[in-house]
């Protein structure tokens, strides 16, 4: 979500929401989250231009739709009740169990938490939206990360004036989402045929 209507985050509400992040399944059980709730305003409004920075630089990076993907609203950061940063909280280097081989389960996991938080926030009437055009390292000294600390992502939370029975990048005709045919195989990664029973995609 990206549009957002007038109105409040009860504190309750909130409560409820990050306990169900908290209640995410980590792998090892390392928690490796940290949310910090924005409720300075002047420190949102920096947070918004770190992101208006990456914009600019990401319509670059787009060559010929560049000027297209200016026209997007691509963010609520001013406009949301609610303004977090989800982070890979410092110290996760000690735990060992589930990252031996695949040390990206930290980044999963906080995943996990968001997905949690994402679904809760809808099953209370609230729209979120996930803010991933920012640069890392500017937003982690702007709030004070400490080394091993990492952002991963804003999320604007609040009332919206309306769900939207498709995603908002395929309302704004910038890309359209793909059948899950497209997406299961059997036995490999790309077998003759593709899987059989999977239950019909919505058109």
């Amino acid at each position: 979500m990206r549009r957002f209507a007038p109105g409040d985050v009860a504190d309750d509400v909130l409560a409820r929401l990050l306990a169900a992040a908290h209640a995410a399944p980590s792998v090892g059980l390392m928690q490796p989250w940290r949310f910090i709730r924005v409720t300075d305003a002047d420190l949102r409004r920096q947070i918004h231009d770190l992101v208006d920075d990456e914009r600019r630089q990401t319509a670059r990076a787009l060559g010929p739709r560049g000027d297209e993907f200016l026209r997007l609203k691509v963010e609520g950061v001013l406009d949301c009740a609610e303004l977090l940063v989800v982070a890979l909280r410092d110290g996760r280097d000690r735990h060992v169990f589930g990252r031996r081989t695949l040390p990206q389960m930290d980044l999963a996991s906080v995943s996990c938490a968001i997905q949690n938080l994402w679904l809760a926030a809808r099953a209370e009437g609230l729209g979120m939206g996930w803010v991933s055009i920012f640069d890392p390292d500017r937003l982690g000294a702007l709030l004070g990360m400490p080394d091993g600390a990492a952002p991963v992502a804003i999320l604007c939370l609040g009332p919206v004036p309306e769900f939207p029975d498709r995603p908002a990048l395929e309302v704004d005709q910038w890309t359209y989402g793909r059948p899950l045919s497209e997406f299961v195989t059997e036995n490999g990664w790309a077998p003759p045929e593709p899987a059989v029973g999977l239950p019909a995609c919505p058109p």
